[in-house]
């Protein structure tokens, strides 16, 4: 029944990435707690899945990619996971829902982005670090660093190829980091295969619908759904510190 459920959660993941280009990711990871696994184990089992569902993703939108941000994001998010690796586990993963909530709230809003440098090369370079570091721990970052790459002269193909492309080399390093302290891949391979054959479905079927929204629609739902998702992370933040 667990191989049931995380499939079908993975194929439901790929399709909301697929169409929009982010959420899949902090739903699946959700999932993978809520279904009792360990961090050491869901972290890495979600890299891997998030791995194929980026990859299937960037190949489906391959026309689409602007090359040049690969090298830059991969600045800040190469080598923050070899470091972290070791310390996933003392981490208050509460505490860094709550900023990560809080990040996501600020980054929505242009006039913050631009106090904070948050475009060019500068974004991206930070939202490599985010991905390298903070993913370590919480999982996903797709929704974190989503508002960097929605930029006004990419289109939402452009958005979703670019952004596939870089989580996707960021997941590899990810997984390299975590097979380097004893918590690889290997021992998960009966969850991960048919969870990322799922996500290779979902994800052609998301890029055939993606078509459904409008530039303007597609630019409303995006940042409607980050909204949802800091929340979400918020009161689970919020929850687990009082309970703890």
């Amino acid at each position: 029944m667990l191989v049931i459920a995380l499939t079908l959660a993975a194929l439901v993941a790929a399709l909301v990435s697929g169409m929009t280009g982010l959420g899949g990711g902090t739903l699946l990871i959700g999932v993978l707690y809520a279904a009792g696994l360990a961090p050491a184990v869901a972290v890495p089992l979600h890299a891997g899945v998030q791995l194929v569902s980026n990859a299937s993703r960037t190949l489906a939108y391959l026309p689409h990619v602007d090359w040049r941000a690969l090298g830059v994001f991969m600045l800040g998010a190469g080598p923050a996971p070899f470091v972290l690796a070791p310390l996933v586990t003392e981490a208050n993963a509460d505490l860094l829902r709550l900023v990560v909530a809080g990040f996501i709230m600020l980054a929505l809003f242009p006039a913050s982005l631009a106090r904070l440098r948050l475009t060019g090369r500068t974004g991206l370079f930070v939202a490599g670090l985010i991905a390298g570091g903070v993913g370590m721990v919480t999982g996903a970052t797709g929704l974190i660093i989503a508002p960097i790459f929605l930029r006004s002269h990419w289109s939402k193909e452009t958005v979703i190829a670019t952004m596939a492309l870089c989580m996707t080399a960021g997941y590899i390093v990810k997984i390299a980091a975590f097979t380097a302290v004893g918590h690889g891949l290997a021992d998960q391979l009966d969850l991960l295969v048919p969870m990322a054959i799922a996500v290779v479905a979902g994800t052609l079927i998301g890029r055939r619908l993606v078509n459904l929204f409008s530039e303007t629609t597609f630019r409303w739902v995006f940042r409607g759904l980050l909204i949802l998702l800091a929340a979400k992370l918020g009161v689970d933040a919020g929850l687990g510190l009082i309970k703890g």
